[in-house]
This record gives structure tokens, C-alpha cells and sequence, in this order.
């Protein structure tokens, strides 16, 4: 059964097409062209049908230099079967399409990372006949986007940190400053965005705190002070909203909060200040710590 993770591992790329070519000039650093359009294309590469076979998500990008397909697929885990396929998915687009084929696996796992990235040879030893190098996106070479002014650079670029880095020790960091850099994007986004994130997501704990934080957003697209906050880009309203995240990060920890720690943070409103005691909430061990250093 295709579990919510596979899924939106790979989705996030039919959400936002561009963030897959990001993804290879800034995370692989490959000098993929820029791209001029997209389309997402059926994923059924089943011939004629006695084996149904089907990609995870399929685009056609058109560039100065040509059109070509990107072929993803999301891994879970060490598959033999599922690798021995991608020769067949790509020779097949190949000829289908008339384009290049460049396969993109996505995955959660350093170690599913390292078996996906091997070749793939086909043909005698040393003479191969069809070789297969797969483009790989994982924790070891995405970067943990946990400060908040570079998540909301390049939004989609942050929630691929957090859905690759969902099941590590690292993903609790990404969360909260990704929560307030999604504040920058549309609602529907947001939401979309928010649902993918949490379905990635290994750690109980860290899927609870996304979830508290996701309350924050959507009550800051749906609240009208909110609304009016958000478009006067107010300082004091941004202050207001980050304390309240910081004391409700601590709260759901489980931390006692004293009433000296609670009035410091909402008397607070030094928006670089929040920004490092709500950063802090995710680690310290008393509320106090918030203040140390």
C-alpha cells in the first residue's frame, strides 16, 4: 500500500514543477536549463497491459535547449523490483515522447539514498549496453533550512527540507521558522503545503508540534485582524504573534511556564530577540533557558 509520505514526496513537485529544477542547481548542482514550461503528464507507462506499470509523477519541461521529461520517483526503501523497472520507464518515455528522460528519485533515507544512486548496467561486463544514473534527493544533500528568512526565499525549497529531513533528528528545527515563512505564501498554499509536510513527518512529537503550529497559520489567514495584520506587515503584530508561538512551543513540550517567562516574552518586542527565544523553545529544558546566552 502507497503510504501519505511516498505520496507527497513526490506531489510537491506537481504543486510547485519549477521547485524540481531548483532542486537540482541548488541541492545536486546540476546545470539543468532554465525552464520556459511545464506540463504534468499521464504516469501510465503500461504496454499494452498484461504488467501495469507507473511512474510516480511525470513532467514535460520545455527549455532553450529542448524539452524534457523528468521522471519521479519517490523510495522508501531498497526496492530490487522497483529498480530493475526504471530502465523500462525511461526507454519507454524515450520512445513515447521523443525527449530525454532524467530520473529523479526522492527519498527520506540516506541509506535508500546510497542504493538509489548506484548505476544502473545492462549488458555485458565492461561493454554496457544501457546505462542508468539516477539523480538523487535526500537528507545528505538537501539543506536543513531552519532560519527563517531563508525559508521564506524560497518557500517550497523549506518544505522540501522538511519533508526530507521529516524523519530524522533534524526536522523538528526546520519546523517552526518553515510555519512562519508560510505565512509569505497564499492560504491554499499554505494549507497544501502544511498537509504534504505532515504526512512526511516520522517523529510523533514533531508531528504534534506541526500540527500546533499549523493552527497558528491557518488562524492567521482566517482570523481578520490576522488578515489585516499580515497585509499592513505590522512589526508589533509579527512580535505579538511570534511570542505566542514560542510560550504555546513550550506548553505543548510539556515546560512550566512561570509568570515572570510569560510576561518577559509578551512584553518583548524585539522581533530578532522572539525570533531566537522561539528557536530556542524547541530545545531548552527549562523555560527559563530561554534567556541563557
Amino acid at each position: 500500500m502507497v503510504s501519505a509520505s511516498h505520496e507527497a514526496l513526490h506531489w510537491v513537485f506537481q504543486k510547485d514543477p519549477a521547485l524540481l529544477t531548483r532542486a537540482f542547481q541548488k541541492v545536486l548542482r546540476v546545470p539543468f536549463p532554465e525552464p520556459r514550461d511545464f506540463a504534468v503528464l499521464n504516469t501510465d507507462v503500461t504496454e499494452i497491459e498484461p504488467v501495469e506499470r507507473r511512474v510516480d509523477t511525470l513532467m514535460r519541461v520545455e527549455t532553450d535547449e529542448g524539452a524534457y521529461l523528468l521522471v519521479v520517483e519517490a523510495q522508501g526503501k531498497k526496492d530490487d523490483d522497483k529498480r530493475a523497472s526504471w530502465p523500462y520507464y525511461l526507454s519507454y518515455l524515450y520512445a513515447k515522447y521523443r525527449c530525454e528522460p532524467v530520473l529523479v528519485v526522492i527519498t527520506q533515507s540516506s541509506a535508500t539514498a546510497r542504493w538509489a544512486a548506484e548505476p544502473i548496467r545492462r549488458g555485458l561486463p565492461g561493454w554496457d549496453s544501457l546505462t542508468v544514473r539516477p539523480l538523487v534527493i535526500g537528507p545528505d544533500n538537501v539543506p536543513v533550512i531552519a532560519n527563517e528568512r531563508e525559508a521564506e526565499r524560497d518557500v517550497p525549497l523549506a518544505v522540501l527540507s522538511a519533508m526530507t529531513h521529516g524523519r530524522g533528528v533534524k526536522a523538528a528545527a526546520i519546523l517552526e521558522p518553515l510555519a512562519f515563512a508560510l505565512r509569505t505564501v497564499d492560504g491554499e498554499s499554505a494549507a497544501v503545503f502544511g498537509q504534504l509536510i505532515e504526512s512526511c513527518l516520522g517523529d510523533p512529537e514533531a508531528r504534534d508540534l506541526w500540527r500546533e503550529l499549523m493552527s497558528e497559520i491557518r488562524y492567521f489567514f482566517n482570523n481578520p485582524v490576522a488578515e489585516k495584520v499580515r497585509e499592513e506587515g505590522r512589526e508589533e503584530g509579527r512580535a505579538e504573534d511570534r511570542s505566542e508561538i514560542t510560550l504555546q512551543i513550550l506548553e505543548w513540550r510539556g515546560i512550566p511556564v512561570s509568570s515572570a517567562v510569560r510576561e518577559r516574552v509578551l512584553a518583548c518586542t524585539d522581533l530578532e530577540q522572539l525570533k531566537i527565544w522561539s528557536q530556542r523553545a524547541i530545545q531548552v529544558a527549562r523555560a527559563e533557558d530561554l534567556f541563557s546566552g
